[in-house]
C-alpha cells in the first residue's frame, strides 16, 4: 500500500483535532493530490510533530479539513549533518538543496566561496535564499520528512571556520586527498560538517583556514564530481556510517 502524502501545517493546527489544511498547501491536497473523504494524509509542522490525519471533508477554493487519528514527536535526528555548500551556477543550486534533502541533510549553509561564480548581494541573494528555503520545504514533503532542513543566511569563509571549530567533526572535500571518506568513522553523535567548494575548488587561503580550525580533507572517489553532486554524496557516504541510515 503506498504511503500517505505528507503536508505542512503550523504546529498549533495540528495540535487541533480537526485540521483546516489551507492556503497553498490546501490547494495543492485538493486539486493536484485530489484527495477525497476517507483517504490518508500526515500533517506535519517540519519540526518533528507529525499528525495521522483522514480527509472528512473538502472545501472547495479553502482546501481540506482532516481529523486526527494519531500524532507523534520525532526527535531531530542524530548526529546532525551540516553542508556548507559553494553557490554553484544557475539553477544548480536548488538542485543540490533538493538532493541533500532527499538524503537527510539537516542543515544547508549557502556560502559565498572566493572562486564562486555567482555573487548574492541585495535583492538577488535574498531572492536565490527564498528559492533554497522553498526547495527544502517541498522536497522535505515529497521525502517525508519529519524535519524541514534549515537553510542559513549566506555564510562567508571565517563563518565556515568558526562552525568547524564547534563541530564534533568536519570533512572538506578535496580531490587529491589523501584520505577517503569511505574510510572515515564519523562520531555518532553531535554535529557533523561537510564543505563543499565552488566548481574551480577553494583557494589556498580557503583551504588553509578550514585546517587550522580542524576541518579534515576526504576525497569522495576516483572522479571529481560537479559541486552540485558532491554534497549530496558525501552525506549518503556519511550517513551511511553514522548509523542514520
Amino acid at each position: 500500500m503506498p504511503q500517505p502524502p505528507v503536508f505542512f501545517a503550523d504546529r498549533a493546527e495540528i495540535q487541533r483535532d480537526l485540521i483546516l489544511l489551507s492556503g497553498a498547501e490546501g490547494r495543492h491536497a485538493a486539486a493536484a493530490r485530489r484527495l477525497r473523504p476517507g483517504e490518508r494524509a500526515d500533517v506535519g509542522d517540519g519540526a518533528g510533530l507529525v499528525a495521522e490525519c483522514v480527509v472528512v471533508a473538502v472545501h472547495p477554493g479553502r482546501g481540506l479539513e482532516l481529523a486526527v487519528r494519531a500524532r507523534q514527536e520525532l526527535p531531530r535526528p542524530d548526529p546532525v549533518i551540516t553542508v556548507v555548500q559553494a553557490i554553484p551556477k544557475g539553477d544548480r543550486g536548488e538542485l543540490a538543496v533538493a538532493e541533500m534533502t532527499e538524503v537527510g541533510v539537516d542543515r544547508i549553509m549557502p556560502w559565498a566561496a572566493a572562486r564562486c561564480v555567482p555573487v548574492w548581494r541585495a535583492e538577488r541573494g535574498a531572492r536565490s535564499l527564498a528559492r533554497w528555503r522553498v526547495t527544502a520545504r517541498e522536497a522535505a514533503k515529497q521525502s517525508r520528512r519529519a524535519w524541514i532542513p534549515e537553510v542559513t543566511e549566506l555564510v562567508s569563509a571565517a563563518d565556515v571556520a568558526q562552525v568547524i571549530t564547534k563541530a564534533a567533526c568536519a570533512i572538506v572535500l578535496e580531490p587529491d586527498a589523501a584520505q577517503s571518506l569511505a574510510h572515515l568513522s564519523p562520531p555518532g553523535s553531535g554535529d557533523l560538517v561537510l564543505i563543499v567548494g565552488p566548481e574551480g575548488g577553494l583557494t589556498d587561503e580557503e583551504n588553509a583556514a578550514f585546517c587550522t580550525a580542524g576541518a579534515i580533507p576526504c576525497r569522495l572517489g576516483p572522479t571529481v564530481l560537479r559541486t552540485s553532486t558532491a554534497g549530496t554524496v558525501a552525506a549518503a557516504v556519511v550517513l551511511s556510517r553514522s548509523g542514520r541510515w
